[in-house]
């Protein structure tokens, strides 16, 4: 029976990890700065939590990553910690970077100091990419990042290829474009828009005020990416990998479809305010995934349409 350690297990993607890894007969270990008093509000969303080993782990200290490895003992790592926001690194530079440049370097370092044969998996991200014209982003694609979130995602990406030259580790990147889930905060946009448009449908909202809405993104499902993770560390040579649908759509496209279920106008309600617009963003964000389906036989089973439907049919659930 293998063992899976998930660094960030409380957030979307570490949840739904969990329970995919839950399904495929591991044990699952995950890991919170401080277990005792964490909500792990996503996994008891998806009725996991009793099923998942929780640790109390500090990424920014070796020491206790060091000590996380050695008592659980994993055959796989997956790390999806550090801040996640793009909008609040412009707030947070210095925790960003630490949480998630360090974070993975303190990982790296502590499985190769233990010497065994654990496949790591890292979170990386599309922002690294910046803007590139409308191109659909493959892995040569050069990095050109336009945040501290971009930077720090970037950071740890060569520290991941780095380790796995240098040293031999069995270490990969995904490269992963957005995707969502019921289990976004309302921090990020899409969030906002599924929570803004119901509140408005039942008059308790009046207007959803939003920066710029006609950035265009490459926009998947959670549940279909963590299934790339898995695959990630399955492979018999480590690698990293572009995870996206291939496809792209302006915010202003995921608004209308939400507002349209509730049946409103989108028009009626939503004001792009700039001064809600970041110091930098990217105009248009698209992947090429044809590596990960050739290699890894992953595709995206989800698009924007289907997406909108799900977020909005749970939040109307609740």
């Amino acid at each position: 029976m293998k063992k899976a350690l998930i660094f960030g297990v409380s957030g979307q993607d570490g949840a739904y990890l969990a329970k995919l890894l839950l399904n495929k007969g591991y044990v699952v270990c995950g890991t919170s700065r401080d277990a005792q008093i964490s909500s792990f509000r996503n996994l008891e969303y998806l009725e996991i939590r009793e099923r998942v080993q929780l640790e109390s782990t500090a990424l920014n200290d070796f020491r206790s990553v060091l000590q996380v490895l050695f008592k659980t003992r994993p055959d796989e790592v997956y790390n999806l910690a550090g801040q996640t926001s793009v909008g609040l690194s412009f707030e947070q530079p210095v925790e960003t970077l630490e949480s998630i440049a360090i974070g993975t370097l303190n990982i790296l370092e502590a499985i190769r100091f233990i010497g065994e044969p654990i496949k790591f998996y890292n979170a990386a991200s599309s922002e690294v990419f910046g803007d590139i014209n409308g191109a659909a982003a493959d892995e040569s694609t050069a990095f050109s990042p336009r945040s501290p979130y971009a930077v720090a995602k970037a950071t740890a990406f060569w520290e991941v290829a780095n380790y796995r030259e240098a040293y031999g580790l069995f270490a990969c990147s995904g490269i992963l474009f957005n995707h969502d889930s019921p289990l976004r905060p309302e921090r990020f946009v899409t969030q906002k828009v599924i929570s803004s448009a119901c509140r408005i449908a039942a008059g308790k909202q009046d207007k959803l005020y939003l920066g710029n809405i006609d950035i265009q993104r490459d926009w998947g499902w959670a549940e279909d990416y963590v299934e790339a993770m898995y695959l990630m560390l399955q492979q018999e040579q480590p690698d990293d990998y572009v995870i996206a649908t291939g496809e792209s759509y302006t915010l202003a496209e995921f608004i209308e479809i939400a507002f349209r279920l509730v049946d409103l106008d989108w028009r009626d309600y939503v004001i792009s305010d700039k001064d809600l617009r970041r110091p930098t963003d990217i105009a248009v964000s698209r992947g090429n995934p044809q590596k990960a389906r050739t290699k890894l036989g992953w595709q995206a089973s989800h698009k924007i349409a289907d997406i909108v439907k799900m977020m909005m049919a749970a939040r109307t659930a609740r």
